[in-house]
């Protein structure tokens, strides 16, 4: 790959003090660790060799790549974990870097065609008067509206219908339902239109989710989405793995069933009127689908298959399903040759058939489990290891990779990570946060905690934690291992403290987030999507409590299956599995407190096991270097010099 850097010096010199970047933006800080990455991601786009990198919070990891990425002059492809992540890159970051390094670099942001408004089906729905509440009908006009105006068709352009109104479902497309380019509005689809650009461009900005659905797609021979690259960079790395497994399973969900089902009455009812036969079976087809999620018992249930497939009951709806399958498939290939959607229905119904029959004909080294949800189902195959075929992929796309995250190593180690997603002797590079953690932080353990299995943990949670937010003045994360415990722990702590309570559910996580900064000195209690990529700076939040150390449910079937995996293959799943996963999950929590260099403040582990076990000290090993204290006058000290240090640096402006 051809790329402007001559010497060591000239990657160095666009992160310094005086280089571009610097006078793009004002008060930019050079930091070693910075320079590190950088240098490390250049030398692994230059060699087409790969870099696992782990940059602490406050390295400037964006920099670190996008810098070598726009200066090597080659394509380039970058993922993220998240959606608001991958907007900010293009919509900012990018944009930024590419004005300071001066290049004409074409940038495209590329997300999965879910989140692109179809033409195709937003006029079928129209035309076919499917909605009779005012609600829909409303929504549908504002779509109709907005699609006059829209150049990209990226719904999350449209503020004013809910991201979870059902009317998406129907003016949106997905694999299965798509026609491709047989669609007779295919001139305008928005989905083709942001791949064309894609392929044109030179950084192309993607999520992990489209990242994977790609190679699955390149696998199965449909061609590639994603243009051709000379390097990937994989950010937020960390969650490779588990959206790894979910690419290598195989779905087999109601929604799916049911959506087919309507898509294919509509089609015949357009094309195969005179095929009474093929709707009378797709009204038995839905009536299976439901009684098969009424045999499941109730919604919430996440559990292997073994335990339910045996039931006679479970067994027999089963049967019904794949029976009457098999009999829409024969008219199906009859209805066929009318028309495209019907045949592409035809396709989705062999597709579903084989996904059924593989559910029921495991392969080895997979788990089958199902879940409940209030009405419907999934019944789900996944692999035990995905290293294998990951380690394929990594293989046969010869470009640089770059994976990279502020959690990835478990103390020194990359082994767990590296070994999860088969990559060998990959370059590593552990930086840690360049924060002042040692005199800006302080780790408290409470003493006298009772076990976590203990029936009156969670009461003890709280009990520990009111004096510390009273000291705080609010201004705290609380954050969960399970629903559970933070409803319980919800309903102990309102009676308990004056300051705003903001309870994950109540609205959505970016306006409780809102409303957390705009107030001051609320507490937040949430679980696991708080746990990482939220980001507040500055005294508003001064406080993380976190519950226990977030070992995964033993109970999860993948889980389950796995330890039983690594126990008869001789190995000890506890510290090869379990104990690594929690390490990094406790990080990503830790990593909410101090996100610059001002920030200072409390992280409080109510755990006992931080100190009672042995492998306390390898969750300690992985944590920033920070003084500890398990005395609460220590805590409320702490928070009285930091309350006295900023009133007199706010009367100090002031004057």
């Amino acid at each position: 790959m051809d790329n402007n850097f001559s010497s060591h010096n000239d990657w160095q010199g666009l992160l310094s003090e005086d280089g571009p970047l610097a006078q793009a933006i004002s008060g930019f800080q050079v930091r070693q660790q910075q320079q590190e990455m950088l240098y490390a991601v250049g030398e692994a786009l230059s060699n087409h060799s790969a870099a696992v990198i782990e940059a602490g919070t406050g390295v400037g990891k964006t920099f670190a790549y996008l810098v070598p990425a726009l200066a090597s002059g080659g394509r380039v492809i970058v993922s993220t974990g998240t959606k608001t992540l991958q907007d900010q890159l293009f919509a900012k970051d990018l944009p930024l870097v590419r004005d300071a390094l001066k290049t004409d670099t074409q940038i495209a942001l590329l997300k999965g065609r879910a989140n692109y408004l179809c033409t195709y089906r937003l006029h079928r729905a129209q035309s076919e008067g499917r909605f009779d509440d005012r609600r829909s009908l409303t929504y549908l006009q504002r779509i109709a509206d907005w699609e006059t105006l829209t150049y990209a068709g990226d719904i999350s352009e449209l503020n004013n219908v809910p991201r979870d109104a059902e009317i998406w479902q129907h003016v949106t497309s997905t694999a299965d339902n798509c026609l491709g380019s047989e669609c007779p509005e295919y001139d305008t689809c928005f989905v083709a239109k942001a791949r064309r650009e894609a392929q044109e461009a030179d950084v192309v900005v993607v999520n992990h989710h489209l990242f994977f659905a790609d190679l699955a797609l390149k696998e199965e021979g449909f061609g590639e989405l994603l243009p051709s690259a000379n390097a990937v960079i994989l950010d937020e790395a960390h969650q490779l793995p588990e959206i790894a497994s979910t690419f290598f399973s195989e779905t087999l969900s109601s929604r799916q069933l049911l959506e087919l089902a309507r898509d294919t009455e509509v089609e015949a009812l357009a094309d195969a009127a005179d095929m009474p036969d093929l709707r009378k079976l797709l009204g038995i087809f839905e009536k299976c689908i439901k009684d098969l999620r009424l045999t499941l018992d109730k919604p919430g249930l996440r559990e292997p298959w073994h335990k339910v497939k045996s039931k006679p009951a479970i067994k027999n709806e089963i049967q019904n399903l794949e029976k009457i399958m098999d009999d829409l498939l024969v008219h199906l290939n009859i209805a066929s040759e009318r028309g495209k959607g019907l045949e592409s229905c035809y396709e989705r119904m062999q597709l579903q058939s084989q996904k059924l029959n593989n559910f029921n004909n495991p392969k080895n080294g997979t788990v089958q489990w199902y879940e409940t949800y209030t009405q419907s189902f999934s019944l789900v195959s996944t692999p035990l290891d995905i290293s294998e075929p990951f380690k394929k992929h990594l293989e046969s796309w010869p470009c640089a990779w770059v994976l990279t995250s502020a959690t990835l190593a478990v103390g020194q180690s990359f082994d767990h990570f590296t070994c999860r997603i088969g990559m060998e002797a990959p370059k590593e590079l552990l930086l840690d946060s360049p924060f002042d953690y040692w005199h800006n932080a302080l780790l408290y353990a409470p003493p006298g905690m009772p076990e976590p299995q203990h029936a009156d943990y969670v009461p003890a949670v709280v009990d520990a934690s009111v004096p510390v937010i009273k000291a705080c003045e609010g201004r705290t994360f609380m954050l969960f291992t399970s629903y559970r415990a933070l409803n319980e722990a919800a309903a102990l702590l309102k009676d308990e403290i004056d300051y705003p309570i903001l309870v994950q559910g109540d609205s959505s996580q970016a306006d409780m987030i809102k409303q957390f900064r705009k107030l001051g000195n609320a507490v937040l209690m949430g679980t696991s999507s708080f746990w990482e990529g939220v980001d507040v700076r500055g005294e508003s939040l001064s406080c993380v409590i976190i519950d226990k150390l977030p070992f995964a449910s033993p109970g999860d079937p993948v889980l389950e299956a796995r330890i039983k995996s690594i126990r008869e293959s001789g190995g000890n799943p506890f510290g090869e599995y379990q104990l690594p996963q929690a390490v990094i999950a406790l990080k990503q929590g830790v990593g909410r407190l101090i996100r610059d260099d001002n920030d200072k403040g409390v992280l409080m582990i109510c755990d006992p096991r931080l100190r009672s076990k042995s492998y306390g000290k390898t969750f300690l090993d992985s944590l920033p270097r920070v003084p500890r204290t398990s005395k609460l006058d220590v805590v409320q000290r702490f928070f009285e010099i930091l309350k006295n240090k900023q009133q007199a640096s706010k009367q100090k402006s002031d004057k």
